[in-house]
């Protein structure tokens, strides 16, 4: 999380039992690490500043068997996570996407293109048919740990999908609502230049790892 202190009271009462709410927070200056603190998250601090770099802090930190990823802005329910989780927990699949089916107002047109090119490049690239390079994911940790993901900004994602590709993981993805985000706008998708920043990131990981 990054200054998400209007959205976690929202984001952590929803939280389905049996899933531990673990926050990274990666610089906020709006009180969001005590807020969750108070609420009964765990909070893990990660100095460096990137999408990445907090994703790797969670997982590291992270004591389950399986781990889940989501943003913590409100757009995405965590209700919906046991839905990830199931075809992993049942040994379907090794990777498993929520694919974002986006309320009106909530997924600006400039991103939507982008996630689908995206889309496109990892099915030509990886064979992977995904519609969605949706952050809510789940997998076993140890094995994601293995994968040594090198990315720490906005190509963490894309970096997933294209090692757990080449190690031979089943991926695919279910369905999961997204929402306006929470008070603000998005860091990557509420702005034309946050998505050209992603986009970039993404670029980076696709040449480096293809």
């Amino acid at each position: 999380m990054l200054d998400e202190a209007e959205a976690l009271p929202v984001v952590l009462a929803a939280f389905p039992a049996g899933f531990e709410p673990l926050v990274v927070d990666n610089g906020s200056t709006d009180g969001s690490a005590g807020v969750a603190r108070r609420l009964g998250a765990r909070v893990v601090s990660e100095p460096q500043r990137g999408f990445g770099a907090a994703c790797r802090a969670g997982l590291v930190a992270a004591a389950g068997e399986l781990v889940c990823f989501m943003d913590c802005d409100g757009s995405l329910d965590p209700a919906e996570l046991p839905a990830v989780v199931d075809p992993v927990a049942a040994g379907e699949l090794d990777l498993c996407l929520g694919a974002r089916r986006p309320r009106p107002g909530a997924w600006p047109a400039h991103a939507r293109l982008a996630n689908r090119a995206l889309a496109l490049q990892l099915r030509r690239r990886a064979g992977v048919r995904l519609t969605d390079l949706g952050p809510m994911r789940c997998a076993a940790r140890e094995p994601l740990l293995a994968l040594e993901l090198r990315d720490r900004a906005f190509g963490w994602p894309l970096e997933m999908v294209l090692r757990a590709a080449a190690a031979g993981w089943r991926i695919g993805e279910t369905p999961v609502g997204y929402g306006p985000r929470a008070g603000g706008r998005s860091k990557v998708t509420g702005s034309v230049s946050g998505s050209l920043r992603a986009i970039r990131d993404m670029s980076a990981v696709l040449r480096s790892v293809a």
